[in-house]
Parts: C-alpha cells; structure tokens; sequence
C-alpha cells in the first residue's frame, strides 16, 4: 500500500504527482502484469540469456 504523507495546506495536484512518482517507483503496474501469466522459469532464463547476448553485440559493435 503506498501511503503518501500530505500537509493541510498543499493542494491535490501535488499530492497526487508524489501519488504518481511513489506508483511508477514501486513497480506495481509490472508486478500485476507479470502475474497475470505464468512463465517457466526456463523461459525466463532463455529470455534473459537472449536479452544478455543482445546487449554484448551492441556494446561489441555487431549489431549496429
């Protein structure tokens, strides 16, 4: 639960911006996403290797 602590006198607009800064740091959107289907852990792990393998030939220059 994110709890956002708010004065009297600040108004709504930026209590809601700290609202929203304090949802997208949680991560909760992704979190609700990645429930929402179950993924063999051997599909992570060929995803992340991919992902990994990708990032190396970037930073090699293979891939431009």
């Amino acid at each position: 639960m994110l709890i956002i602590d708010s004065k009297d006198c600040e108004n709504i607009d930026k209590a809601l911006k700290k609202y929203k800064k304090k949802f997208e740091k949680a991560k909760i959107l992704l979190q609700l996403r990645e429930r929402q289907s179950f993924k063999k852990p051997s599909i992570k792990r060929r995803g992340e290797v991919l992902k990994a393998i990708y990032k190396q030939k970037l930073f090699t220059g293979e891939i431009q």
